[in-house]
């Protein structure tokens, strides 16, 4: 029997190495919970990755829109039935390319607030691109969910954000940015985290639960389950 019932849009290649993941978890999860292969028809549509860090860099979010919005009018021309952004910091618009497309979209970041919510956590610390942990969209989300959230100092912001984009979306894992994060998370705990939200798709791929005494938060696993649980009930 065909338990599936709608198809995921997934708007991906931000960076290509978390849209992975994505495919990854849901197709593997599907597998293990019905014993069976009959997963979720996936659309991926990958977008040019440097036009991103570029508009973003000179504050044009607006054609950051105008791609997304986009990018989801051909997932739903391809026959998705809803859709998600297989990243964090592009959730800073989500509001806004939600209200134009005629799809459903998954929130990464409420998604990973009702998580958060079912563990007890109330007190988060927040790592991601510098734009997810400066710019207040995440921390103003959360919020709405009466989570309270922290972020690393601008130092330490700066860090990780080059062990983003210069490591991470390269598919580069090295051993001392891992433990240049895992110091970074150490402190926010310090500063009275009781979980870690890992805000980039990215960064679980560097850090694992088993490198840390404390909750890690993988959003982008939350968001594919999310995406999973949306496709086939």
């Amino acid at each position: 029997m065909n338990r599936l019932k709608k198809k995921i849009g997934i708007v991906g290649g931000l960076s290509p190495e978390s849209t992975v993941s994505y495919y990854l978890y849901i197709t593997r999860n599907y597998a293990e919970r019905y014993g069976n292969y009959d997963y979720p028809e996936i659309i991926i549509y990958s977008v040019n990755l440097e036009n991103y860090h570029k508009w973003r860099s000179i504050n044009r979010w607006d054609l950051i829109i105008d791609d997304l919005v986009s990018c989801f009018q051909k997932l739903k021309n391809a026959g998705a039935d809803f859709g998600l952004i297989a990243t964090n910091t592009m959730h800073k618009v989500f509001k806004q390319v939600a209200d134009i497309v005629d799809l459903p979209l998954i929130n990464i970041i409420d998604e990973t607030a009702l998580r958060a919510r079912e563990l007890g956590l109330n007190r988060l610390g927040l790592l991601g691109t510098k734009y997810t942990m400066s710019d207040g969209f995440y921390q103003e989300r959360l919020s709405k969910f009466d989570i309270d959230s922290i972020v690393p100092n601008a130092e330490q912001q700066e860090v990780i954000h080059k062990i983003i984009v210069e490591e991470l979306v390269r598919g580069q894992f090295l051993e001392k940015s891992k433990n240049r994060t895992i110091k970074i998370i150490q402190d926010l705990v310090s500063r009275g985290a009781k979980g870690i939200i890992l805000g980039c798709t990215e960064i679980p791929l560097l850090v694992k639960k088993e490198d840390c005494d404390i909750q890690l938060l993988d959003t982008a696993i939350i968001h594919s389950e999310a995406a999973l649980n949306a496709a086939v009930y």
